[in-house]
């Protein structure tokens, strides 16, 4: 048993097949080679894997998972690895990718902080050259906390007058720093804080005069807290992951960073392992800035059960080696209209409606965005923003082909998220590698398209059980050539008709539902003919000339990333399937397969829907009932003879979206 396998070597045998003046090379050659199996950064519930190979030309071999906890005696089967080999992203002067010789994957909902035997089996009909099976032990993260064995210093806001718990500071920075004074003298106080110690802010107003130069000086510390003109508070010491730097709420009533209108109120570039708990940020354009591309970032970021409102953008990095951020639970409120749905783009229905210049602007960017991997963003709730969870579309990944390991955007979990009242996307996984996971959040009201892999190098790139609802533009939007996109058991309202082609992309167990706002309910187009879709459910439109599309090279061709795609559009999904093959296994279903749903009233686009106005989860006896394929892994445990289609499989508890108690 081992982490990672060796490179292997092509075998005597195969040196006297294939003799040098009539050599094949690797990857011409159908017999698969095995080579390195990496082990992705773990999160606290999923792991991802990276499986590299030579050979299997005709694309025929295949990886089996099983996983178990370390000590017990069964095993449980995983989603297979995604068989990946040279799907392009070519972008304008942006993008030229080529995905490796490689499969990947994830296996999901596990424990925290547990071993894992994790054991994958390859085969191919052509053969195996080398070993067939690898076995690595991986232990999940833990959830991060504050050390319990550290120091602990308590701050209080300019003017309190009451007792204080000793040692005591006025404003952040007098105990982060030995001192925190304004003007010429700001950066002179080295850090008072090491790894391990918490900071206890007691309720109260932390606002800053930036305009007051030297102003701890005059104004006997009346006003607070020793930011510079930029009112930033700019943190540059770093905890551990075992012990962090925590700044949490004392506990005795909101503890508020008011930003005054600034630019960035909190700068964490220059420290790891820092960690936020119970906090409010507001007014101010980004409220804790955590990287840059090219520059610099943080890592181990942890920001739980805070809340974030008037703010351009929440949380940001785009850095590549930023790491392990854990944002959990947190309430984050941009400042467009909380009463009304709109977009940005110049098209219908958007720019038809009064005052759409003005209401297009951008005042809120996003509430999340990142870029690296490990991160976990999970329960929080996002309103008002341009867009609301994101992966940093960031471009080609660092020193392509060569990217370092550390700098890989991989292995990231995006779940039980709530999101509403976005001008653009609810979640963007753009810019990932591999490993990238949208699972179990629900998008209520977004202007442009509920989700989008724009693009993904390599994949996979999962979506699954996700729900979207009330989005004039469907709950898909795939462009930017993405490669290795897996859509598994969502319930999605709308169309999806792609606006750009992708590649090696796979349909399983949805459901999705016409609403009138475009012709064609599933409209596809892909540079590769082992893209596939099967066992889903589709609500076609009325009175559409065509119903569905599946734009695909020449049949016989397996992939053609430069010439232009077979048209194919059919009427009926009985056409559809008879001529490509796809959703052989398909159905149509209609809104009365719900308890209580309705294609969403887009006579008025701005409306905003609460949740609460729909129950989407399905009636028993509907054709959505026991029509899906068993995906190891992920629909374990459904209810009837064979797993339901959608988000929700009958019987079973509604995930909980948006912050826990």
């Amino acid at each position: 048993m081992r982490r990672i396998g060796p490179t292997l070597l092509l075998s005597a045998a195969m040196i006297l097949l294939y003799p040098a003046k009539t050599a094949i090379s690797a990857q011409q050659r159908n017999e698969i080679a095995p080579g390195k199996l990496v082990v992705e950064p773990p999160t606290l519930i999923s792991l991802g894997f990276e499986w590299y190979v030579d050979g299997d030309a005709n694309r025929d071999a295949s990886v089996k998972t099983s996983y178990r906890k370390k000590g017990d005696i069964n095993w449980r089967r995983g989603l297979p690895l995604l068989r990946i080999n040279g799907e392009r992203s070519i972008v304008l002067d942006s993008l030229d990718y080529k995905a490796p010789n490689m499969f990947a994957g994830s296996i999901f909902d596990l424990d925290p902080d547990t071993e894992y035997e994790c054991r994958f089996d390859i085969s191919d009909p052509d053969g195996v050259s080398g070993k067939n099976q690898e076995t690595v032990i991986v232990r999940t993260r833990r959830e991060p906390q504050p050390y319990s064995g550290g120091r602990v210093f308590h701050v209080y806001p300019a003017g309190h007058e009451g007792p204080k718990q000793e040692p005591s500071f006025l404003g952040l920075l007098a105990a982060y720093y030995t001192a925190a004074i304004g003007g010429d003298w700001n950066n002179a106080s080295p850090p008072r804080v090491r790894p391990g110690d918490t900071i206890l802010m007691h309720a109260g107003i932390y606002k800053d005069d930036r305009t007051d130069y030297s102003h701890e000086i005059f104004s006997n510390y009346k006003t607070c807290c020793g930011t510079t003109w930029d009112g930033t508070y700019y943190l540059t010491k770093s905890g551990t992951a075992a012990k962090p730097i925590a700044i949490k709420a004392a506990g005795d009533g909101a503890v508020i960073f008011d930003g005054d209108g600034n630019h960035t109120l909190f700068n964490i570039m220059g420290a790891d392992y820092l960690y936020f708990e119970g906090i409010t940020f507001r007014n101010t354009d980004i409220a804790i800035e955590a990287g840059q591309k090219n520059i610099a970032g943080s890592k181990g970021l942890t920001v739980k059960r805070s809340h974030f409102e008037n703010v351009g953008i929440g949380i940001h990095t785009d850095y590549s080696g930023s790491k392990n951020f854990y944002i959990t639970d947190n309430v984050l409120i941009g400042r467009f209209d909380p009463g009304k749905l709109f977009g940005w783009m110049p098209t219908a229905p958007w720019k038809d409606l009064p005052g759409f210049e003005e209401l297009r602007r951008m005042k809120s960017y996003y509430g999340i965005k990142v870029y690296g991997s490990g991160h976990v963003i999970a329960y929080n709730y996002v309103s008002g923003f341009y867009d609301g969870i994101d992966h940093a579309t960031y471009g080609m990944p660092d020193k392509y082909p060569n990217t370092p390991r550390d700098r890989m955007p991989v292995s990231i979990d995006v779940y039980n998220n709530e999101i509403s009242n976005m001008h653009d996307n609810c979640f963007e996984a753009d810019g990932a590698m591999h490993n990238i996971r949208i699972f179990r959040n629900r998008c209520f009201n977004v202007a442009t398209g509920g989700m989008s892999p724009q693009p993904i190098f390599g994949g996979p790139a999962y979506f699954i059980r996700n729900v979207v609802y009330n989005g004039v533009y469907g709950p898909l939007k795939i462009q930017g050539d993405p490669s290795g996109v897996l859509i598994y058991q969502n319930t999605y309202i709308g169309e999806i008709a792609q606006l750009g082609p992708a590649s090696n992309m796979h349909f399983r167990n949805n459901l999705i539902l016409g609403q009138e706002a475009r012709p064609m309910v599933f409209a596809i187009d892909t540079y590769t003919n082992y893209s596939s879709s099967d066992y889903n459910g589709f609500m076609p439109n009325r009175n559409s000339e065509f119903s569905f599309q599946w734009n695909s090279p020449s049949l016989n061709k397996a992939a053609d990333f430069t010439n232009p795609r077979v048209e194919r559009r059919f009427k009926s999904l009985q056409q559809y399937s008879e001529a490509t093959k796809q959703d052989q296994h398909s159905r149509e279903v209609g809104y009365s397969i719900f308890r209580n749903a309705s294609a969403p009233n887009l006579n008025d686009p701005t409306r905003l829907i609460s949740p609460n106005e729909v129950d989407l989860r399905i009636r028993e006896g509907s054709a959505a009932v026991d029509a899906g394929t068993i995906l190891p892994n992920i629909n374990d445990g459904y209810t009837g003879k064979a797993p339901d289609l959608g988000a929700y499989e009958l019987g079973k508890d509604l995930p909980h979206y948006g912050p826990r108690l």
